[in-house]
């Protein structure tokens, strides 16, 4: 009944935000880089926001990790609406990356680790940024890594917390998981969502000291940093937008559905997620399985990536 009423409040939230997103134009407009046709309302993620400041009102959330995520939703939200300087978004992206990992240590000290954690969540958190362009793609992505962090024991605590954001999801989820999305999650979405996760994965290494955790986020990473290495490569301007990730060139070159490349993406990492917990095991630091790992995945995603783009980028790249 709890998790009921929860839905409900925050499907009224999503409900409420389609009505101001129409009044004031909060729409993404499709362009040369999109991958979508028509124009459809951004930044409903704001719900992610929302389920995090719930969690806090309940006392299941930390209050650093609940400013730092409405700190960095309402820079993102106001991005959404109106293009900012980036001086602003850095400066409160920093901002909020400090209090979650000032929440993350708390009676510890880092040291010369706090420099190293900055560079991880601030990355990811650009990288799931940059990965957010399909319909569903992001979502679904994120449910199965709140899934499977639920299942950890190292974050029983933060239970309530990785219910509320999935239950938040869930609502999004019915909105944007469809041939013609109803709303994008938007950069505060996909942003304070990233933050989230981060959080929660850089808290799981720092209580068992395994940084294999990080095999939770492989897909994406591999995507977006693959890319992010051939586009520098080109010598290119990565902070331009483009439609070079392998789920883009499957979408718009090879013609296979946003939904079908969506839950492609979050069944195969869920599935790499559950061998890694019960076939592996990440009770201790298995340095063969993750190299195999790596050695596999990397040249699949090179064949794979190599089949999905065009002709002319093959010749290139070749």
């Amino acid at each position: 009944m709890y998790y009921i009423i929860v839905f409900l409040l925050l499907l009224v939230a999503q409900l409420l935000y389609f009505i101001i997103a129409k009044k004031f134009s909060i729409i993404d407009k499709p362009n040369e880089r999109s991958s979508h046709t028509k124009p459809t309302i951004r930044g409903g993620g704001v719900i992610f926001v929302l389920a995090v400041l719930l969690a806090w009102i309940m006392g299941v959330a930390s209050w650093p990790l609940a400013l730092g995520i409405v700190l960095v939703g309402a820079v993102s939200m106001v991005d959404d609406i109106r293009p900012l300087h980036q001086l602003p978004r850095i400066s409160v992206h920093l901002l909020a990356t400090g209090l979650l990992i000032y929440d993350i240590s708390q009676g510890t000290s880092l040291g010369l680790w706090i420099p190293v954690l900055f560079f991880l969540l601030i990355g990811w958190t650009n990288l799931f940024n940059f990965m957010d362009g399909i319909n569903g793609i992001t979502v679904l992505y994120a449910l199965v890594a709140l899934i499977t962090f639920y299942q950890l024991p190292a974050l029983e605590g933060d239970q309530e917390l990785i219910a509320l954001v999935g239950i938040s999801s869930l609502v999004f989820a019915w909105f944007n998981v469809r041939k013609k999305a109803k709303t994008f999650a938007g950069d505060v979405g996909s942003i304070s969502m990233a933050m989230v996760l981060g959080y929660l994965m850089i808290k799981v290494i720092f209580i068992t000291q395994n940084p294999f955790y990080l095999f939770f986020f492989s897909l994406y990473g591999i995507d977006a940093c693959m890319t992010i290495f051939i586009r520098l490569s080109k010598k290119e301007n990565i902070f331009n937008p483009h439609r070079t990730h392998l789920y883009q060139y499957l979408a718009n070159e090879k013609g296979f559905s946003h939904l079908s490349i969506s839950f492609a993406y979050a069944g195969l990492q869920l599935l790499i997620n559950l061998v890694w917990i019960y076939g592996v095991g990440l009770s201790e630091i298995n340095w063969l399985a993750g190299l195999v790992f790596v050695a596999v995945l990397i040249p699949l995603y090179f064949v794979l990536r190599k089949f999905a783009q065009p002709a002319e980028n093959n010749l290139k790249t070749s």
